[in-house]
């Protein structure tokens, strides 16, 4: 009778889909060349289910399951962890998985040429060679795939290709038994016996073995691996000779698909020293469930037909079938099964992820997503930028804000509704949070209430205190985050944070809205790096190839580097016109865009927050080897210092400004005195309009200039003549 063998069926748990998501993504990207994957199969197995109402107990099989998880892409490079290759009965299986990037692609290849290269290279590798190491991973089945990312859609069809003789392998059956009987099985003392040998050959093992009994042994039974069949089968009879392996089938009149190729390598390697002996398909050995002793390992005597030596690879099978019974690909949707919340955490860096694949494959994106930004205003600008920083991976963004919501703000600032203005208004950072939350659950984000004490603002004797738990409370927020946003209203409320931003050296990124015109600026940081040569601010312009070189800038300037006098109350006595920032509505999108624009930029540049802006002469070539002074752009392109919008010409210039040292925001002498004196020194400079500008010498610089005598500047109209 000929020997007939059970197909394995694919089972796929959704862990793996999510794996490949990510190799996909982050990984193969567009590549399309075959990677490595780990599969395992187990031994037929048994379980019973108690019927409540009639008490019956029925037995359920479980059989040919060929399993992959989440772990099956992530052991290309190691093996499977503990737990998935040590578990008895259990054989771990080496694979080919080709993604395809468009379904067209997957729809439209030469399936069958796929297979008989696949078939051809494992009849090399596992058939034709003789021995195999413990450590072999030539792939032996073969999985082709396509993933829609979108709609969380995967397509997929396995090939487990078994090799078919002429003549077939047929079953030789006693007088005992006949040909349309269930197959014999193991006696329950062999099966104890040769339980305990094959679970302390588990971790050795590729699933099968050949043994023969031991009348010496306790065990009556020895094994072997099948490279030794010569020399372990030597004066035994053929009647006593054995095969065994894992068998995942259940059927009582059929093998497990792995036995066709194990056949196949006997018969190529021994001939006619393999022609006939006995296979045991070691299948769940006792039942394991409540007192049942069925034994269900199956034995049955084999005859191989003769092969001629130029034969070569023989046929091959072994394309799934579909759930229809049909020759098919199958077909996955997560997207009904899966959490709406890590849908999320999949999808909203989809867009940041294809950029690698293209345009931009060093692109950094962790490096983004891990930065924790703090937004002091959580207005307009604050509601943009907290969008745009979404958009781009960030994960932790912190609104400051002392407002609440008011009637005007939701059709500008699009994290407020009308709900949030009644009752006189939620407050705007929480507010502003909660909305960022609702958008992607899987932020880290936090509103705090909380006032920013400003030069120029003197603090009454009984809120000193007050004040100084708000300066604090500023201060450890600058320590818990990377980058600092100013996104005020008002020029004095941002000196606070420029300051501590200058001491303690953090990336501080400026936007500031007038009516048709804007400023995006990063605040200079300080360099550590002492090879660093730098030009004073005030150096001349020197020649270079008889044309003028620009100086080279110490460090970038911040906000108030331009001033000639301190901050100082802008909000008093104003009308509401002067009070409110008032801009054409497209304003604040341009500018909290190209904020964050400008962060990303200093992120991707290899110098990060020390990096300087470009300063170039036109009129030079931009080759690099013939000037390497030249400032290296960014993954993303330049890192400009100033962006100056105009939307009355829809124009930007990109300026530099270098650091003033009199500055009253970053310069070291206002630095040095800050982390010197602590409070004194910011509640001096709150409550005394003049005390900045004594400190910095811009009071100086101020009396120096009035004694300048104007009259000698004038020009001599007749001695201009006389030169003419």
């Amino acid at each position: 009778m000929i020997l007939q063998f059970v197909p394995f069926s694919s089972s796929i748990d959704p862990s793996f889909w999510h794996s490949l998501t990510t190799l996909k993504i982050d990984v193969l990207r567009l590549k399309d060349e075959p990677v490595p994957i780990k599969a395992w199969y187990e031994r037929g197995r048994w379980t019973v289910e108690r019927d409540q109402n009639s008490n019956v107990i029925n037995q359920l099989s479980f059989g040919n399951e060929f399993r992959l998880d989440g772990n099956s892409l992530s052991a290309a490079d190691h093996h499977l962890p503990d737990q998935q290759q040590s578990r008895p009965g259990r054989v771990a299986v080496w694979g080919s998985l080709k993604n395809f990037n468009t379904i067209e692609e997957f729809k439209a290849c030469d399936k069958q040429t796929l297979f008989n290269s696949f078939a051809d290279q494992l009849w090399k590798n596992r058939i034709e060679q003789k021995t195999h190491s413990v450590d072999d991973k030539s792939p032996e089945f073969l999985i082709i795939t396509f993933s829609d990312l979108k709609k969380y859609k995967y397509y997929y069809w396995f090939a487990f290709p078994a090799f078919v003789p002429k003549p077939s392998w047929n079953i030789l059956y006693d007088d005992q038994h006949k040909q349309d009987e269930d197959w014999p099985t193991l006696s329950l003392q062999d099966t104890l016996q040769l339980n305990g040998l094959i679970l302390q050959n588990n971790y050795q093992n590729d699933g099968h073995w050949i043994a023969k009994h031991d009348d010496q042994a306790p065990n009556h039974w020895a094994l072997a691996p099948i490279s030794q069949w010569i020399e372990f089968f030597q004066d035994v009879p053929e009647e006593k000779r054995y095969l065994v392996f894992i068998d995942p089938a259940v059927h009582p009149q059929a093998a497990g698909w792995p036995l066709r190729n194990l056949l196949a390598y006997i018969n190529t390697q021994y001939g006619k020293a393999a022609r006939k002996f006995k296979v045991i398909g070691y299948r769940d050995p006792l039942g394991e469930q409540q007192s049942l002793t069925v034994v269900r390992s199956v034995v049955v005597t084999i005859e191989l037909p003769e092969q001629e030596s130029t034969q070569g690879r023989l046929a091959a099978v072994g394309w799934e079938k579909n759930a229809a019974g049909k020759l098919g690909p199958r077909m996955a949707d997560l997207a009904p099964m899966m959490d709406p919340t890590r849908l999320a955490e999949q999808a909203v860096d989809l867009n940041l992820k294809l950029m690698r694949w293209r345009i931009l494959p060093d692109l950094n994106l962790e490096k983004i997503s891990s930065t924790r930004c703090l937004l002091l205003g959580a207005g307009t600008l604050g509601c943009y930028v907290a969008r745009t920083l979404v958009a781009w991976g960030v994960r932790k963004v912190t609104f400051v804000d002392s407002a609440k919501v008011s009637f005007s703000n939701p059709v500008r600032q699009p994290l407020f509704e009308f709900n949030d203005c009644l009752d006189g208004g939620k407050p705007k950072a929480a507010c502003a949070s909660a909305a960022l939350k609702r958008i992607y659950p899987g932020l880290d984000t936090e509103g705090i209430e909380l006032s920013i004490p400003m030069p120029g603002h003197p603090i009454p004797p009984n809120l000193v205190e007050q004040t100084k738990a708000q300066v604090f409370q500023l201060e450890a927020l600058f320590d818990r985050h990377d980058v600092i946003y100013l996104l005020m209203d008002s020029r004095e409320s941002r000196w606070l944070p420029t300051l501590l931003g200058a001491s303690k050296r953090k990336l501080v990124i400026n936007a500031a809205l007038g009516f048709d015109s804007y400023l995006v600026m990063r605040h200079g940081v300080r360099s550590t790096s002492s090879s660093q040569s730098f030009a004073a601010p005030e150096e001349e312009e020197k020649e270079e190839c008889g044309r003028k070189k620009l100086p080279e800038i110490r460090q970038l300037g911040c906000y108030f580097c331009n001033d000639v006098v301190a901050p100082s109350d802008s909000l008093t006595d104003r009308a509401l016109d002067q009070m409110c920032t008032v801009t054409r509505p497209g304003l604040a999108p341009i500018a909290s865009a190209t904020a964050v624009e400008m962060m990303a930029s200093v992120l991707q540049h290899p110098q990060g927050n020390e990096v300087l802006a470009e300063v170039v002469d036109k009129t030079r070539s931009q080759d690099p080897e013939q000037h390497p002074t030249r400032i290296q752009d960014s993954v993303l392109g330049l890192v400009p210092h100033q962006i100056r919008g105009f939307l009355s010409k829809f124009d930007s210039l990109k300026l530099v400004g270098p650091a003033y040292d009199k500055c009253t925001g970053c310069s070291l002498t206002v630095i040095k005195e800050y982390e010197t004196r602590k409070f004194d020194m910011l509640i001096h400079a709150f409550n005394d309009p003049k005390y900045l500008e004594t400190l910095t010498g811009l009071s100086q610089l101020y009396q120096d200039s009035q004694g300048v005598n104007l009259e000698s500047l004038e020009w001599d109209e007749e001695e201009e003549e006389e030169e003419e």
